[in-house]
């Protein structure tokens, strides 16, 4: 279909500003900010709530009618209000809203295993960097985890910058927003989950832990390690083993090694 003619403007402009750099705003409104049309098209081939779309002169229309189809509201705007509106270095021509879908923890670990996925759940614990938080929650996506714990102390899970960086993987797989680490690992315990904490150094080498599911692997602060909320009710420590002279790894680097450790080893 031809694009629309996109030269009104739309007084939810301000409201989407605010999503983009509010946490409490964010959360008050049980939404979040997605930027640009391949976000938006993960959204919607994921079934993800989209309330509103904005798009400019340049927006791919097909992609508009289909959020229009799945219900959302189209505000058409002029071109520059979006790079006056967002975060983004280089604004895209669409941005939308989408709902936030926070699942309780004891929900995810009742739910049926998909298929093709592994008993693993990501654990971040006080991961500040928004990129190291997206491409944790890209990571375990893509190893087929069944969820993505984002504990209290990390950053916004509905952050622009962790959506951006998560390439659509927070639109499928299961994410707990929030959590502190002593109820978390108590869950997770009484669940019958090996606890493994990923460390710098003085941990049991990845190709030898044991990290057979079902199995929470916690991913804690490159600078202060695991709070001792988690630190005293691990199973084993695990370390990536790396050349002579490396210190460590980037913990968003050091996660994805991990995960996919676990699924080398246990592919479905």
């Amino acid at each position: 279909p031809d694009p629309p003619r996109l030269t009104g403007r739309s007084t939810t402009v301000p409201r989407r500003r605010r999503l983009a750099r509010d946490r409490r705003y964010r959360l008050s409104e049980g939404a979040f900010v997605v930027d640009g049309p391949t976000l938006l098209g993960e959204a919607l081939r994921a079934g993800a709530e989209v309330t509103d779309v904005f798009a400019e002169p340049g927006a791919d229309g097909e992609l508009c009618e289909r959020a229009e189809d799945a219900g959302a509201t189209l505000h058409l705007l002029r071109a520059g209000v979006l790079e006056r509106a967002t975060g983004t270095v280089t604004p895209q021509a669409v941005a939308a809203v989408a709902r936030t879908v926070d699942v309780p923890l004891a929900d995810v670990l009742d739910a049926p295993l998909a298929p093709g996925h592994l008993d693993l759940v990501v654990v971040l614990v006080q991961i500040a960097d928004p990129g190291n938080a997206g491409t944790l929650v890209r990571s375990a996506d893509a190893a087929g985890a069944r969820a993505v714990v984002v504990g209290a102390g990390s950053t916004d899970p509905y952050n622009p910058k962790v959506v951006r960086a998560t390439a659509g993987s927070i639109f499928r797989v299961p994410l707990v927003a929030g959590g502190e680490p002593d109820a978390v690992a108590g869950l997770l315990a009484d669940r019958g989950y090996r606890i493994v904490g990923a460390v710098a150094g003085d941990g049991r080498s990845s190709d030898e832990a044991d990290l057979d599911p079902p199995l929470a692997l916690v991913l804690g602060s490159e600078t202060h390690g695991l709070p001792p909320g988690f630190a005293e009710r691990l199973d084993d420590r695990v370390t990536v083993p790396m050349a002579p002279g490396v210190d460590s790894l980037n913990v968003a680097m050091a996660g994805t090694v991990l995960c996919f450790e676990v699924r080398r080893r246990h592919r479905p």
